[in-house]
């Protein structure tokens, strides 16, 4: 999880307390979280579990592989290995069903593992094939392929030099490449930073002016750099993760925690038309506001019905905790395409690892 600044935290709840304490208190009508999203359900089946040994936590980063089949991201494993779950999917009378049926240790070039020392996972690509994953540390920041067979890093992708963490860039420590998406052909990758680099920095209300970077290549092959796009947060939040709709259309997720009052988890459709290069822009302190791309609200966590959900730290919906992994699946009846997001507990017993389950129409 990513802990707010001090200057951070006082603009979130400056900003997000009033309205998730209102937001929290509405009636849900029939499970829907919004006009355009439906809550389906949850599953807590894995939260506190172990598999092969390793604890089933962390978990960072999510993406459908096939349907009923998934892979899920360890993010910063402390001292144990650096890894990788495969995840079967199912559902009970429309509610979500979730175990772990594979694990894949991640290792450096020369066979040993990576741990929290030098790998902090949170993006995530299944490449074509399902022979290789790209992922994301946020240590450097870093996109390394790994293949799944034997877990071993086999390339990684050049990051601009700016992108690195301070000193050696203008990134900030902890606030890097949080997301990873790639369209359906593997052709084109987004890589999205959760804070904005140094120069870029908040404006007067609190939103990040983060950069996502598009990378042009070939999957499982070689890939470069391509632009860079402008993403305003909300206020006080953070980008933590992307999903491709289309060659037109992005899913983002933006989350924040504020102590004693507890997570906001908001998920937005993003137009990628007329999207702006910002790559020769020093500075996007002073750049126009159509050179951000535009996005809209798709649903806010706390909206959706707690359908029975139990919260272990102070929450304005049960619902709700340390959401940092997002995945579209399969498309549902009705033109709406089934939403995936599941919790990272941060290794720590106030959290849970939460599975959830929803449809969402996607315009």
């Amino acid at each position: 999880m990513r802990w707010k600044t001090p200057l951070a935290a006082t603009l979130a709840l400056a900003a997000l307390t009033t309205p998730l304490t209102a937001a929290a208190h509405r009636p849900p009508v029939a499970g829907a979280c919004s006009a355009d999203a439906h809550f389906l359900g949850f599953s807590d089946s894995l939260d506190k579990t172990t598999y092969d040994g390793q604890l089933v936590a962390g978990l960072s980063a999510l993406q459908v592989t096939r349907p009923g089949h998934a892979i899920a991201l360890v993010d910063n494993v402390q001292s144990s290995p650096a890894r990788v779950y495969d995840l079967k999917l199912g559902a009970k009378r429309g509610k979500p069903q979730v175990a772990v049926d594979g694990m894949t240790i991640l290792r450096r070039p020369d066979g040993t593992p990576y741990n929290g020392q030098d790998f902090d996972g949170e993006g995530l690509v299944v490449e074509r094939g399902e022979r290789t994953i790209l992922a994301t540390s946020e240590l450097e920041p870093s996109i390394r392929r790994f293949r799944l067979s034997d877990g071993k890093e086999i390339a990684s992708l050049a990051v601009p030099a700016r992108f690195q963490v301070a000193p050696a860039g203008e990134a900030q420590s902890n606030g890097t490449f949080e997301s990873l998406a790639a369209t359906q052909d593997g052709r084109t990758l987004y890589a999205g930073m959760e804070e904005s680099l140094a120069p870029d920095g908040y404006d007067a209300d609190g939103r990040s002016r983060n950069r996502i970077l598009r990378y042009a290549g070939r999957s499982g092959g070689k890939y470069a750099v391509a632009a860079q796009y402008a993403y305003k947060t909300d206020p006080g939040l953070s980008l933590v993760e992307l999903a491709v709709v289309d060659s037109g259309q992005l899913v983002s997720m933006e989350r924040t925690y504020t102590p004693d009052v507890g997570n906001t988890i908001r998920v937005f459709t993003v137009s990628l038309r007329r999207a702006t290069d910002v790559s020769k822009q020093a500075s996007l302190a002073t750049a126009p506001d159509q050179v951000f791309l535009q996005k809209k609200l798709l649903f806010d966590l706390v909206n959706c019905p707690p359908s029975g959900a139990v919260a272990k730290q102070p929450q304005p919906n049960p619902l709700l905790d340390n959401v940092e992994g997002l995945a579209l699946g399969g498309r549902l009846p009705g033109g709406r395409r089934q939403l995936y997001l599941i919790s990272d507990d941060n290794w720590r017993d106030t959290q849970i690892t939460r599975l959830y389950s929803l449809a969402v129409k996607l315009h």
